[in-house]
């Protein structure tokens, strides 16, 4: 744990959010989030990164006036954080009217003299944001007053950004042309802001296409997930012709499920069905992750690997979903070779075995959801990745294509969902797309990128990327 960061705590009285908006900021689920007031009893520490910025979140105990022992150590605990920290994230409930408590505890860490940001969690709406100027009381200018949802999103980058004003920049490296990938010292204290712009999105909405041929169980299966039935299921071929969306909460994360109309042969689309398949298509590039459903009870086709070649058209994190598996007598080693040797662009996403019918390993894909989403909207710190890259060109050394001698000065991720790593070099366009497969390889090698593809590009030192479109322009 780095103790020269900048410190930032959370404190608010028990049920505000403090933990969920941990979490949040954290990007992976850490503090335990729960509807029992008094959940989190103890400090909990963890190193984050505020776009480039790194700092150690504080989240204390839900602080309570009671005379219960277990609530005054943690108010004791919660007021000795805060006055440890730079930077004190004061949270209230956006749906209650300010109470005298929050508003004494608010004056008494206003006099520690630090950084204080009064945090109104649960503002769901345009309609409840009007609320927010009863908490005006506290004495708090616009400036320090944030209206939020955690649960919903809703007001977290401006927050976001204001912690980013309060903490220190990195320290920018010169001369990077000097190595050819940069030294451990260095990597520790990159700053890449002016080099590639990043875009990242931090949020907990997952959106979740299922896709498949006609009547290979996906209807089943998002009810099966959903656990009650709410997309018509029949035997007969093409059922579904809208895509259904259904949203739940489930792990602290939205998930929004839309299950796609059965796509059959090009030529056998007529009508309604060519509409049908317009419409997946348009929710595709609407998705986060893909759910691609198999029949595990048929011989796999040509139409299977089309349909798959759609989710590695849009980038999509991946699930293979072998339905119908209680009608299979093959074993499970025997199909996942037969897959794999159909899907060899899915390498990367795992194959799960299920029965919508019976419900074998439903809750099992719904975790897994969970977790490659996780990976699919993962940032590698900088230091890291070109920790990585070194070891790798150390492992397995820069062609050098005609002579010309390769240099990669260093790699940053800028973007995510997917993953998109730029490579900084001497001569980008020399770089052989064999090369970049084998870094890809490499990185999937030392971190969990399971279910996600990763793009890289190849930039020089002046170049930036500038937007998405720009990105599919250099792909393509």
């Amino acid at each position: 744990m780095n103790n020269s960061l900048k410190k930032i705590a959370l404190v608010g009285q028990p049920n505000v959010g403090k933990s969920s908006l941990f979490n949040r900021i954290a990007q992976k689920r850490i503090a335990i989030v729960s509807d029992l007031a008094g959940t989190t009893r103890d400090i909990k520490k963890h190193e984050v990164q505020i776009i480039d910025r790194p700092a150690l979140m504080l989240d204390t105990g839900g602080i309570d006036e009671t005379n219960d022992e277990i609530f005054s150590h943690v108010k004791r605990k919660a007021i000795e954080t805060a006055k440890e920290a730079d930077i004190i994230l004061f949270m209230v409930d956006g749906k209650k009217m300010p109470d005298e408590k929050d508003k004494e505890l608010f004056y008494e860490l206003q006099r520690l003299g630090k950084e204080l940001a009064l945090v109104v969690n649960k503002i769901d709406n345009d309609k409840e944001k009007e609320r927010l100027w009863e908490f005006f009381e506290f004495g708090v200018g616009d400036e320090n007053l944030f209206g939020i949802s955690v649960s919903h999103n809703r007001g977290t980058k401006t927050l976001f950004d204001w912690i980013y004003e309060h903490l220190p920049p990195n320290i920018e490296i010169e001369n990077l042309e000097n190595s050819e990938v940069l030294d451990n010292e260095d990597l520790d204290i990159l700053d890449d802001e002016d080099e590639v712009k990043e875009d990242f999105v931090d949020d907990t909405n997952i959106k979740v296409a299922i896709i498949g041929k006609v009547n290979v169980g996906k209807s089943s299966i998002l009810n099966a997930i959903v656990g009650q039935e709410r997309s018509v299921v029949s035997p007969i071929a093409g059922t579904t012709i809208d895509p259904v969306d259904e949203s739940f909460e489930y792990a602290d994360k939205n998930i929004t499920f839309v299950d796609t109309a059965g796509l059959r042969r090009k030529g056998k689309i007529e009508g309604i069905e060519k509409y049908a398949l317009m419409r997946t298509k348009e929710m595709l590039e609407k998705a986060n992750l893909a759910l691609v459903v198999l029949d595990a009870s048929k011989e796999l086709s040509d139409q299977d690997e089309k349909i798959a070649g759609l989710v590695d058209q849009y980038g999509l994190g991946t699930i293979i979903v072998l339905n119908k598996w209680d009608e299979n007598m093959e074993t499970f080693e025997k199909m996942e070779k037969a897959v794999r040797g159909r899907f060899k662009f899915l390498y990367y996403a795992p194959i799960i075995a299920v029965s919508a019918k019976t419900g074998r390993s439903i809750e099992r894909l719904k975790n897994k959801l969970i977790e490659i989403f996780e990976n699919y909207s993962q940032r590698i710190p900088t230091s890291q990745l070109n920790k990585t890259v070194e070891e790798a060109v150390i492992r397995h050394a820069l062609p050098s294509p005609n002579g010309a001698y390769l240099r990669i000065y260093y790699a940053t991720q800028f973007s995510n969902r997917p993953p998109k790593i730029a490579l900084i070099m001497n001569k980008p366009s020399l770089l052989h797309f064999s090369y970049k497969r084998y870094l890809i390889n490499f990185f999937r090698s030392k971190f969990n990128f399971e279910g996600t593809p990763i793009h890289i590009i190849a930039r020089g030192r002046k170049d930036n990327v500038v937007d998405e479109e720009e990105y599919i322009d250099l792909l393509n």
